[in-house]
Parts: C-alpha cells; sequence; structure tokens
C-alpha cells in the first residue's frame, strides 16, 4: 500500500512538471469575498397599514317626509349635486289642499276669537257698572281665553301644512354626489323610504381600527379631553393606497378617535380625513390607509442578510475564528424593500454576513485578514 501511495504521488508529480513545462497554469485558490456587519440597535420609521373604506363625511340617506307619487326625479345617479338643489318633487296637490283647509280654519278661528273678545270686553264694561254677575264674566273671559287657544292650534296646523307643502320638494342639504336611484317617476312613496344616497364627497373619512399594541405607550385610560386632541394633533399623516396600488394624491389626517378599547379586537376606531377636490374619492372606495409610526431601539439589517429556507429565516453570524455559522431569526418587515427587523436570533455586537450570505456554507470562513484591516 505504501508503494502504491509514493508511485502514485511520483506520477502526480510527473504530471505537474509536465503541465507546467507545456505553459498551462494550475488553478490556485480563491478566496470568496463577502461583506459582513456589526448589529447595533437603531431608530426607524415603519408603516402601517390598515385595511379601510371610504366614506362621506356628510353622507346623507334622501328620504320623503310625506307620502304621495313621485312626480319628477330632478338628477341621475353619480350627478355632482350642490346644497339646496332640487332632488325630487312629489305631487304636491293633496298637500296645497290641507294648507287651503287649515287656512280657512285659522280664519274660522279669528272670527270666533274677535266675537269672544267683544263679549268679555262687553261683559266687563257691565260688570263695573254691576249690570252684570261676576258668573257671566267670568263665562265670557273664559270662552275668549278658549278662542285664543283655538287661533293658536289654527295657526300650527296651517304652519304644519305649509311645511308638508315643502316636504313636496326634496332638495339636496349637503353638497356631493348622488348614489344609487331605486325609485322611479310615478311610483308611490312613502315617509322613511330611501330614494338615494347622498355622499357630501369634499372631504372623504377612512375609518380604521389602531391596534391597542401600537398606542397603548401613549393613549392612557381616562385621557383627558384636551390630552387626547394633542395626541391626534402629533399624528403623522396618512397616505391612502387604493386596491389597484395607486396612490392618492392628498395626504390625510386622523381627526377623531373611540375613547374606549373594544374588548373583542383590542383596537381603538380612527377616522382618518382626506381632502377631495377633484371628486376622485367615492363612498364604498376600499383601499389601504398607511400611517408611518417612529420605532426606537431595534435591531435592523438588510434584507440580503436573510437566507429563507421554508418556513425558517437563517443569518449567518460570523464567530472568532472568522467561520460562519446559521441562526435562525425572526423578522419584521419594515416596508421599505431593503431592511427586515429581527425580533429575535440576534444581540447587539453580534457580527454578521450581508452581501454574499446566500453563497456561504456552514463553517466557511468569510472574513480575511484583508478584511481585518479594512475594518479597521
Amino acid at each position: 500500500m505504501k508503494t502504491k501511495s509514493v508511485m502514485a504521488g511520483a506520477m502526480l508529480l510527473g504530471m505537474g512538471m509536465i503541465v507546467s513545462s507545456c505553459g498551462i497554469d494550475m488553478p490556485k485558490e480563491v478566496q470568496t469575498s463577502f461583506e459582513t456587519m456589526t448589529v447595533a440597535k437603531s431608530d426607524i420609521e415603519l408603516p402601517y397599514k390598515f385595511s379601510a373604506r371610504m366614506k362621506g363625511q356628510n353622507d346623507v340617506t334622501v328620504t320623503p317626509q310625506v307620502g304621495g307619487q313621485l312626480i319628477k326625479i330632478c338628477v341621475t345617479e353619480g350627478q355632482q349635486v350642490k346644497k339646496g338643489q332640487t332632488l325630487f318633487v312629489i305631487d304636491s296637490r293633496n298637500a296645497q289642499l290641507d294648507l287651503e283647509a287649515a287656512q280657512a280654519n285659522l280664519q274660522a278661528a279669528l272670527a270666533q276669537e274677535n266675537s269672544a273678545k267683544l263679549e268679555y270686553e262687553s261683559n266687563k264694561n257691565l260688570f263695573e257698572k254691576k249690570i252684570v254677575s261676576s258668573y257671566m264674566l267670568n263665562n265670557s273671559e273664559n270662552s275668549y281665553k278658549q278662542a285664543q287657544a283655538s287661533v293658536s292650534q289654527a295657526r300650527a296646523q296651517v304652519n304644519r301644512a305649509r311645511v308638508n307643502l315643502g316636504f313636496c320638494t326634496i332638495t339636496a342639504s349637503v353638497s356631493g354626489i348622488i348614489g344609487e336611484i331605486p325609485v322611479r317617476a310615478g311610483d308611490q312613496v312613502s315617509p322613511g323610504m330611501q330614494l338615494t344616497l347622498l355622499s357630501g364627497n369634499t372631504t372623504m373619512d377612512a375609518e380604521i381600527s389602531l391596534t391597542e399594541s401600537i398606542i397603548e405607550a401613549m393613549v392612557q385610560e381616562g385621557m383627558k379631553l384636551a390630552d387626547k386632541e394633542k395626541y391626534l394633533a402629533n399624528l403623522p399623516d396618512a397616505t391612502f393606497i387604493m386596491k389597484n396600488g395607486t396612490e392618492y394624491p392628498h395626504k390625510g389626517r386622523v381627526h377623531s378617535m373611540t375613547g374606549v378599547v373594544n374588548a373583542a379586537t383590542g383596537s381603538l376606531t380612527i377616522k382618518v380625513s382626506f381632502p377631495n377636490p377633484e371628486g376622485h374619492l367615492y363612498s364604498g372606495i376600499q383601499g389601504t390607509v398607511v400611517i408611518k409610526f417612529d420605532e426606537k431601539d431595534l435591531i435592523v439589517i438588510p434584507q440580503n442578510a436573510v437566507i429563507r429556507l421554508q418556513d425558517k429565516a437563517l443569518v449567518y453570524k460570523v464567530k472568532a475564528d472568522s467561520t460562519a455559522t446559521a441562526v435562525d431569526v425572526t423578522t419584521q418587515d419594515t416596508g421599505n424593500g431593503k431592511d427586515f427587523i429581527i425580533t429575535s436570533g440576534l444581540n447587539v455586537g453580534d457580527r454578521i454576513v450581508t452581501t454574499g450570505a446566500n453563497n456561504v456554507t456552514e463553517g466557511q470562513k468569510v472574513i480575511f485578514p484583508e478584511d481585518v484591516k479594512s475594518d479597521k
């Protein structure tokens, strides 16, 4: 066995001499280039994303106050209308007759009041002359007061009839966009029946749920109103991302917050208002509200330092002998597309491989003398 080893060695040596004499270079060991970093804590701005549905701040359900036949529809679905603009017209003939009847009753009541007043004043003069008794005076006074009450009732009936007549013309209570109109001219409508939804879309609200974990350090139970308003004023601007990925150009501001944490979800309901000058936002639009919060003292590393193996995330840590060893880590996305937050697996001061981490094997040497000099 030893002889074979010697002969084999001689043959290899001879082949090497032949190759060398032919001018062919033997392959040399090449040191692979890696980049490393020392783990430290830093501050970062994290985008928190919340599902939301848009709703006009002044969304109004348009319903009739009186019943009758719908004579005219003055708007179309999706039309932009101004406050006070006529939307629907209901047959007003019955309301007009009611008003005329109420006005006639008022005239009769006024005549009755005038007669009662004359009788009372007459009996009052006669009583002073001791011609009539106090009984007759009191009766005439009571009749006069009753006639006055009848006038007040008749006047109220006139006002009510006039209001009902006005209700036959339905106008926009806010400026906005007309929603679906489920009725047609000629339909019989009744009080409380929905004719359409008027979305006051000059300013839109996105309602989101802010988790208790995000705000527990800032919002205290029993927070005073002044503290709550200050907290809302200091929150960063919000961005609305539509379902197609388009970013809405106008920034939003948080303007209201419920004062009680929902026990079932552990969240607070937040309303974020977005200006809508061009009318591009509509009630019912779904999307994502993004609010960026500053987070402090976090371990943040480049994404290229993390190796994904099925359901595991690995980082190669450099040991004292300059070799790499894989460690399991848990990560959180920063949302910036280039970094991860490490929530476990690494400590401050650890040295890890960044560039080239996907080419590292367990126990491979990743730091060479020149790398140490360049680090210094």
